[in-house]
């Protein structure tokens, strides 16, 4: 059952923390810009915050510091912590970008991109009262390592490192996800003490739930979708989150009305738009910036990026649909076809086997099986324009630039090089010829020669 969402604290101030090495993801990129459905991690994490409007967001960086400053940008500050002596120490690096400061203080992991922005509020919102520190816990299948929350209800008793727990904590299935809301006031005062007195010499956030307790203060957990928090560390755990976003991206779109015929074969990108009574085929792939208007229907194994699709269009099967796409309603592009910076307007079809780029083309023109734009010298690209009505027959190539008239027919296996004007007829190929009899002397001389 879904939980409705609390309404997020005003106010209230977010850290990510993204200074981890990533070491096992052996990549040169930084573990929290790897993608999710196309979009980084940090940035899934940072647009669901960013729904709440938190007053100021710290993102903790270490190495790879300049990946990560490119990527936030001006959305938030980014400090450094270095050396890395644990998430405690990785905390307080915040410390100065918030001076001043003293609402709500939401802490975030840049690998634990799919946080719902409500389950943030909630987190937020259980501050009320007199707690100093609200905490997310979940139950996973496995709590195999992870720390252990000892809690009466919501009240926690205890928080415990899975090597520091005995038999009965261990038993214990809520587990800590890391993530916890502060008041401001208490956050850095509380991580002033903790210390590294552990078998890692770290200094470790969660000490600081036991700190409050001692001193008499209440510390609170609220539960979550263990997927709400599922990290990344290595490419294994990278393409289980793909997973977890691809299942609820599709179930989102589907009880919104879109049909997914085989949604397990389906992949979206992070930024899909598809509106109701649209179908979608098994084994299609989403890549960025596709729009997908209602009624229209997306055949099998087609492959569309950076398209907007009108209302009624048909698309494939074995389509590929790249950047720059723009198909008016109720047009067709079949089998086998490919288009790049292609508008096709309302109508408009091209059925198999075709390659269209940097083309403009009219309403209700048809364009036969084979045809080329040739857009491309070696250097420069150039522009096709097709009129309304008109007919390319199969097997045409259209030598950009160049422009087929409203109604104009161009013959089949023909090679246009100059400007159709509307309503005319181009053909460009040699007369045919025929010589009666001549398939006939040919078999009986090649077979005579055969035969010798």
């Amino acid at each position: 059952m879904s939980i409705p969402p609390s309404p997020p604290r005003a106010d209230f101030a977010a850290i990510i923390l993204a200074a981890g090495q990533g070491t096992r993801m052996k990549s040169a990129r930084h573990k929290v810009l790897h993608e999710i459905a196309g979009k980084p991690m940090l940035r899934h994490l940072m647009d669901s915050l960013a729904s709440l409007a938190p007053a100021r967001t710290v993102v903790v960086a270490g190495a790879l510091r300049d990946q990560v400053e490119a990527e936030v940008g001006n959305r938030a500050a980014v400090v450094l912590q270095q050396p890395q002596l644990g998430t405690g120490h990785a905390v307080s690096q915040a410390e100065g970008a918030l001076t001043g400061f003293d609402g709500p203080v939401l802490i975030l992991y840049g690998d634990a991109p799919l946080v719902p922005a409500a389950t943030m509020a909630r987190l937020l919102a259980a501050l009320a009262d007199d707690v100093a520190v609200a905490v997310l816990g979940f139950r996973p299948a496995d709590p195999g390592r992870y720390g252990r929350i000892i809690a009466d209800d919501d009240a926690i008793r205890k928080m415990v490192e899975f090597k520091d727990a005995s038999a009965d904590e261990r038993a214990v299935g809520l587990c800590n996800s890391g993530l916890m809301a502060v008041r401001g006031p208490d956050l850095f005062a509380l991580l002033a003490r903790v210390t590294n007195d552990n078998a890692a010499g770290e200094y470790y956030l969660p000490d600081i739930v036991g700190l409050a307790i001692a001193d008499g203060r209440r510390c609170t957990v609220i539960e979550t979708d263990p997927d709400d928090v599922a990290g990344a560390n290595d490419r294994a755990e990278l393409a289980a989150l793909e997973a977890i976003f691809q299942r609820r991206r599709r179930a989102e779109l589907m009880a919104a009305g879109v049909s997914m015929q085989a949604p397990d074969t389906v992949f979206l990108a992070a930024d899909t738009e598809i509106a109701a009574d649209v179908t979608i085929e098994p084994f299609v792939v989403f890549g960025a910036n596709v729009r997908i208007a209602s009624g229209a229907r997306i055949r099998a194994h087609s492959h569309i990026e950076g398209a907007v699709i009108g209302e009624g269009c048909e698309v494939g099967p074995f389509a590929r649909l790249r950047p720059g796409t723009v198909l008016g309603r109720a047009a067709k592009v079949g089998n086998f076809v490919e288009t790049k910076k292609a508008a096709l307007g309302p109508g408009a079809k091209a059925n198999h086997l075709t390659y269209l780029g940097d083309v403009t083309v009219g309403a209700n023109a048809n364009i036969g099986a084979g045809t080329i734009t040739c857009n491309y010298d070696g250097f420069f690209k150039y522009q096709t324009i097709i009129g309304a009505g008109a007919f390319i027959g199969s097997n045409t190539a259209l030598v950009a630039p160049v422009t087929i008239g409203d109604g104009a027919m161009v013959g089949a296996g023909s090679t246009i090089t100059g400007d159709v004007a509307a309503d005319a007829l181009a053909l460009v190929r040699p007369e045919q010829t025929q010589k009666a009899g001549w398939a006939a002397r040919f078999r009986r001389l090649q077979l005579a020669k055969k035969g010798s």
